[in-house]
């Protein structure tokens, strides 16, 4: 069995930082789901305000990140993205996004019940997301395409 529990920020972090394979921590996430085995953490997500900043409207939130073990047991992924969207919506939240690479199956996040929406445009290093006062660190998952994918109801 598979349950749902909470975690703080940090522990969150700390898994994505020994677990995520293309992603660091994020910072500034007020809410983290965890699941566990019973005896160990298997898989996080953390949820926050959107990164684009025409989503910014106080009601959308995004799920930042999702990572679990590879040992994981199967449906992790897709229990986290369900988690995140009840947690949201019962903290009076209408609208919820996350985004994959356009390079992934999206399996989970389709699961879970929410389809695709929109796509990006890759950022050039150097070039991109960066703004006066928020400059960003590069990495190179910013330079591919990614897909934003929203609850379908």
């Amino acid at each position: 069995m598979i349950y749902l529990v909470p975690v703080t920020i940090d522990e969150a972090n700390e898994f994505v930082a020994a677990f995520h394979e293309h992603n660091e921590a994020t910072a500034g996430a007020p809410l983290a789901i965890g699941v566990t085995t019973g005896t160990q953490l298997v898989g996080v997500a953390l949820i926050g305000r959107p990164v684009a900043r025409m989503l910014q409207d106080g009601y959308t939130a995004e799920v930042l990140r999702v990572c679990v073990d590879v040992g994981a047991p199967k449906n992790v992924c897709s229990m986290l993205y369900g988690a995140a969207w009840r947690a949201w919506r019962a903290m009076g939240g209408r609208r919820i996004v996350t985004y994959t690479l356009a390079t992934e199956k999206g399996t989970s996040v389709k699961a879970a019940g929410w389809r695709i929406v929109a796509s990006t445009r890759p950022s050039k290093e150097g070039k991109g997301w960066d703004r006066d006062g928020r400059e960003r660190d590069w990495q190179p998952v910013y330079g591919q395409k990614k897909f934003r994918w929203e609850p379908a109801a």
